[in-house]
């Protein structure tokens, strides 16, 4: 019913920057949460950020580096992420809370886009 699809990922150099968007289709009634998460190897999948309708949330390891935001197209958004580290390397989810159009709540996952940060 509702499928979210990433891109953006990549090869980067320390201190690089990345523009990972999200885009999320299907029947679509309203999103109340939009967010990144990022899975590295050995490491449980953890929140970079979101955004909701009281504004945005940041994980203390990217605060100052990251800025997500929503899409100038209708259902999309984006994280941005700069002076990126070899800890960055990971790879990253989009997720959204989607209310659907037969009014039903639910998270949905994106198939997830690698970032490795390295020289």
């Amino acid at each position: 019913q509702v499928r979210l699809v990433e891109s953006g990922g990549g090869l980067v150099q320390p201190g690089g920057s990345l523009r990972l968007s999200c885009a999320i289709s299907g029947s679509i009634f309203s999103i109340r949460v939009m967010g990144w998460y990022r899975q590295a190897p050995g490491k449980q999948r953890e929140l970079v950020a979101h955004i909701t309708e009281g504004g945005t949330n940041y994980a203390d390891s990217v605060k100052g580096r990251a800025t997500i935001s929503r899409g100038n197209a209708k259902n999309t958004f984006g994280l941005q992420i700069n002076s990126l580290k070899p800890e960055d390397t990971a790879v990253y989810y989009c997720n959204a809370h989607v209310i659907t159009t037969d009014l039903r709540g639910d998270d949905y996952w994106g198939q997830g886009t690698q970032v490795t940060v390295s020289s």
